[in-house]
């Protein structure tokens, strides 16, 4: 007796399954009590991981706050040591994305998300204590270090409670914490700068300190608002406690979730996974960008710094509508690569204006249609490569490949932005432009191929029929991950 699981252009199909997931597939609840389920999982688990992603952005990126009062005058740096303090997070935020995310298979998550926490609220608050350029260096160092894993941690942990198809919009509504950051960093900004001179401090050190000190405040309840997995969730009641596994289990078709090597070597020699990177990696670099210089070039376009700080929060509010609304579309219809498409057209329209004027509201319309079009694609892009991976260990390798690939576009996000390319930086969006055109391509790729993909396996099993697996077969199947024949790409 063969288990049937159908799901448009993604996930199993007509497949021999397991007799234990054949046996509990029955106890399912109905459409109602899931819809119920799934918005408990929601109040439980997405607001706390939001918060502290918000908090993790904005410690990452208030340096662009602060350079706006005073940091690289009462610093002294000269030429391009912002940019280098910018530029030295990321390659030990990358180093450390596997290794956290190998380490919260390890370990609870509530453990390693809180410690990871702890020491990146440390390092924050000490950058509000340098004197020169080498203790930005050093702190910046130890930002990079511990915040490291929380991006691909928390996307895979929501991959551990939610199907793949309603992964996306949480991941989104986990994402949108950055555009918030970015809004809230600007009026907070503001409001610090009030604060310049007091305890003998420039306005800039206020910023780190008292949001280093926010968030090492909300660090300490982390241990106990993270729940760890479904099976030990004490928000869920038995009966709920199994309901989310056994979707789980259908929706992955059964594949292996054993903590074994091989499965981290599976993910290493996946191409696909690499065009995800660069994907990835043409999606954050617009984003540090814009986070890392937007107060600069709005105030280049010859406005205040405070009127900066504040004319920098309408840009996020319209990247957070626009990257929840279409990461629930793209749940509901259950692809990606179109919306992906679609919004990086838009992007390059927006730094297409940036560059090809020098009216201010043309060019401050250009940052608005900007931030629509590049913040939507990281929830979205990681929702699609997260789909694609099957088996529970290749798919936290699978991930946090792909958030160490995006996370190479900070480097050159650095850099994007010179000093000597005020006011206009048109070097700086055309660089952009470029690089969101090598993803457009991409993904216009990777689209095309899993629909072929997709369709050509459809035809294997068309030609072969219904076939009864042996206990051998399905053990072997379960090790195959998203290459088991079976397996259904989104697209």
């Amino acid at each position: 007796m063969a288990a049937k699981v159908h799901e448009k252009n993604a996930g199993v199909l007509d497949v021999s399954a397991s007799d234990s997931v054949e046996s509990i597939e029955a106890q399912g609840f109905d459409e109602a009590r899931t819809k119920k389920l799934v918005r408990k999982l929601d109040w439980h688990l997405i607001p706390f991981l939001s918060l502290i992603y918000l908090l993790c952005f904005l410690d990452r990126t208030n340096i662009g706050n602060a350079r706006l009062d005073n940091l690289e005058k009462d610093l002294k740096l000269r030429g391009l040591q912002y940019n280098d303090c910018l530029a030295i997070l990321f390659p030990f935020y990358i180093a450390a994305e596997i290794p956290s995310n190998m380490m919260m298979k390890r370990f609870r998550p509530s453990m390693w998300l809180t410690f990871i926490m702890v020491f990146w609220s440390i390092a924050m608050i000490c950058q509000g204590f340098v004197k020169n350029y080498s203790g930005l260096m050093a702190t910046r160092v130890f930002l990079g270090v511990f915040e490291g894993g929380l991006f691909p941690g928390v996307n895979y942990y929501i991959t551990q409670w939610y199907c793949r198809h309603e992964c996306g919009f949480r991941m989104a509504l986990f994402f949108s914490a950055a555009t918030l950051a970015g809004a809230f960093g600007g009026i907070l900004a503001r409001g610090i700068a009030e604060m310049n001179g007091v305890g003998g401090k420039s306005a800039w050190a206020w910023i780190f300190i008292l949001e280093g000190l926010l968030s090492i405040v909300v660090s300490f309840t982390a241990y106990w608002a993270i729940n760890d997995y479904p099976a030990t969730a004490k928000f869920l009641t038995k009966d709920e406690r199994k309901e989310v596994e056994r979707r789980l289990a259908v929706d992955h078709g059964n594949l292996s979730n054993a903590f074994a090597y091989k499965y981290v070597l599976q993910a290493i020699k996946d191409w696909k996974i690499y065009i995800h990177m660069l994907i990835c990696m043409a999606g954050f670099c617009p984003i540090y960008s814009f986070s890392l210089f937007l107060p600069t070039i709005i105030k280049n376009m010859g406005y205040t710094a405070n009127q900066a700080q504040l004319m920098s929060v309408p840009p996020y509010v319209a990247a957070c509508f626009f990257t929840i609304a279409a990461s629930w579309f793209a749940d509901r219809v259950r692809q990606r690569g179109v919306f992906m498409l679609g919004f990086q057209v838009i992007a390059i329209t927006g730094f297409a204006m940036l560059a090809g004027t020098s009216k201010p509201r043309i060019q401050y319309g250009g940052t608005v249609l900007a931030a629509i079009g590049i913040y939507p694609q990281i929830p979205l892009g990681l929702a699609w490569n997260g789909n694609n991976i099957g088996g529970s260990l290749k798919r936290g390798t699978g991930i946090a490949m792909q958030v160490m690939g995006g996370n190479c576009g900070g480097i050159i996000a650095s850099y994007v932005y010179l000093t000597r390319d005020s006011p206009r930086f048109i070097k700086g969006h055309s660089l952009l432009i470029g690089i969101i055109g090598m993803a457009f391509f991409l993904t216009l790729f990777m689209t095309t191929w899993t629909r072929m993909e997709n369709s050509r396996r459809d035809k294997v099993a068309g030609d072969r029929g219904p076939v009864s697996l042996t206990e051998e077969q399905k053990i072997k199947d379960t090790e195959l991950a998203d290459n088991a024949p079976w397996f259904r790409y989104t697209v």
